[in-house]
């Protein structure tokens, strides 16, 4: 099996406002979108495309018209949001994966916490790039995000609004495309959550695909034919636990600090030991993941193209692409290794994602 690179020039998330905005011309929006008065974006966290052409739990969604496009690498849910609302790549925005070595500490990303508990820093002085274009384009995601560091670091140029529920969801989007919206940005977390929690072999993973599938008919039938519902992912999802998490004690007297995620680790070595763990790293995990150079993982582009310098220091010496279902433990943030799935690495699995649409299939008011 061989790593997917993202298609960071073409049908890719980062590109996909850039296209429903106008801004880029493409030819692999799905049909539906064509024509249409306005389009509604929802982001399903963590639903890959293999699971969706084989769920059978996820009627509504098959039967939409599109395609799968790929996400950016790492696949990984920081680093796609971001790419997605400010359509540039991870080596551009710079928020390189779940956990980034910042400066002097570990920035935990969604959370917007240094590893000592400490706040984060400014989110803008961190990602630097605005959002939508720098358009309001009115945002509806969980209430609790509100004030979150990470959402002022992708989403600052929205216009926020929260839901608690489902149906608090779908009536934001009713109300904002009857006030005349073009485009409204929707995010619904319960695939991703549910898949780390229980695996995807568990009964709750299905049922919570279900649920998805539900909430994206109660968004059809919420807006009218002129209007496209598109739905995509941040990345999918690979069964890991528990029996898949490799510790790295190994490698670790030539570790200095550990980052990334569990399927895309970051080594930041100590000083002058760069060919040392490049080499220990191959012998010791190179079957069961990719090991990748910094300078090669950039200089390649499988971050994405023209990588900044905040982007270079952000990522490890040397990085564990897990090419199996494997996972690589960080021994200083080991509660990570309770996941269940996890993604983050190159796999078809995790980097292949929809882009599907319908047309909107309420009565108008004047009808009613």
């Amino acid at each position: 099996m061989e790593p997917l690179k993202p298609d960071y020039d073409g049908a890719c998330v980062g590109n996909v406002v850039a296209a429903l905005l106008g801004q880029r011309p493409v030819d692999w929006l799905p049909a539906p979108v064509t024509g249409a008065r306005a389009t509604v974006l929802l982001v399903l966290d963590g639903l890959g495309w293999d699971v969706l052409r084989a769920a059978t739990e996820l009627p509504t969604l098959a039967a939409m018209e599109g395609r799968a496009i790929t996400t950016v690498a790492p696949s990984t849910t920081p680093a796609a949001l971001t790419s997605i609302t400010t359509g540039v790549g991870p080596a551009r925005h710079g928020l390189t994966g779940y956990r980034m070595r910042l400066d002097d500490t570990v920035l935990n990303t969604i959370r917007w916490q240094r590893a000592d508990g400490r706040r984060g820093p400014d989110p803008a002085g961190v990602q630097r790039h605005e959002s939508f274009g720098g358009r309001p384009v009115p945002v509806v995601t969980k209430a609790e995000f509100r004030k979150s560091g990470f959402t002022a670091a992708h989403l600052r140029d929205g216009v926020f609004h929260g839901w608690q529920t489902t149906a608090v969801l779908v009536e934001h989007v009713r109300g904002l495309i009857e006030r005349g919206e073009s485009l409204v940005y929707a995010y619904y977390p319960g695939i991703d959550e549910v898949a780390h929690a229980y695996g995807l072999d568990a009964p709750w993973f299905p049922a919570e695909l279900a649920a998805a599938d539900r909430l994206v008919g109660a968004l059809l039938d919420a807006v009218p034919p002129d209007v496209a519902v598109v739905v995509t992912a941040d990345h999918g999802q690979v069964q890991v636990g528990p029996d898949g998490w490799i510790g790295l004690g190994g490698i670790d007297a030539l570790v200095d600090v550990y980052a990334g995620d569990g399927r895309f680790r970051y080594l930041h070595t100590r000083r002058g030991a760069v060919d040392d763990l490049h080499a220990a790293a191959e012998a010791m995990y190179g079957a069961h993941a990719w090991v990748f150079t910094r300078d090669r993982l950039l200089d390649e582009g499988w971050l994405g193209p023209d990588p900044s310098g905040p982007a270079r220091r952000r990522v490890g010496d040397v990085v564990l692409a897990a090419r199996d279902g494997a996972g690589f433990v960080d021994p200083t943030f080991p509660q990570e290794a309770n996941l269940m799935s996890a993604h983050g690495s190159l796999t078809r699995a995790e980097m292949l994602v929809p882009l599907v649409a319908a047309r909107g299939r309420a009565a108008s008011r004047a009808a009613r």
